[in-house]
């Protein structure tokens, strides 16, 4: 079959529905509703110290049309964040460099260079980094606009945070310590 009668055939490009596992999706307003191509390089990307978790927002939900965004953590052994639950999103860690201990649900695991954890929604998650060199991980978040939260939190003052402020900030996005 030509490419051109499989488009035809298959409706790509004209308002029918698409069954998807996760529903029905109109192709006409997918179509009209994508994000604009861009390219991060490795320095760029606006960063942003987390009560010590340093971020890289490489691509925010503005970027993907509330799709995902994608977040490169940089930080030193000893880092880490406690066990907490997020009842909008799914993460997924990717290791680049260095080594992250990664709690999921009842599965604890070392990450190394290449190796991915996915936590999703509604599962408590935590993460290390562990070993003697910094780790480099990338955060993917789905869907997007857990950043804003994240730069309430980097806004906050320096020194050691109000916890209840903090929890306060975490809760107006369903994200809850445990």
């Amino acid at each position: 079959m030509k490419r051109s009668e499989f488009l035809r055939v298959a409706g790509i490009g004209t308002s029918t529905f698409v069954i998807a596992p996760f529903g029905r999706i109109n192709t006409e307003s997918v179509i009209t509703e994508m994000s604009s191509p861009k390219i991060v390089r490795n320095s760029e990307g606006k960063k942003i110290n987390v009560l010590g978790d340093k971020m890289t927002f490489k691509l925010t939900g503005e970027e993907t049309n509330g799709q995902f965004t994608l977040i490169e953590e940089n930080n030193e052994p000893g880092v880490q964040i406690p066990t907490h639950i997020h009842e909008d999103e799914d993460e997924i860690f990717r290791v680049i460099e260095g080594e992250l201990e990664v709690k999921v649900g009842e599965d604890t695991a070392v990450l190394k260079a290449g190796d991915t954890a996915f936590a999703p929604r509604g599962i408590p998650h935590s993460w290390r980094v562990v070993g003697d060199q910094p780790a480099k991980v990338d955060l993917s978040i789905f869907p997007a606009g857990l950043e804003h939260m994240f730069e309430e939190l980097g806004s906050l003052p320096p020194g050691p945070p109000e916890m209840e402020k903090v929890f306060s900030i975490c809760g107006k996005y369903n994200v809850r310590f445990i």
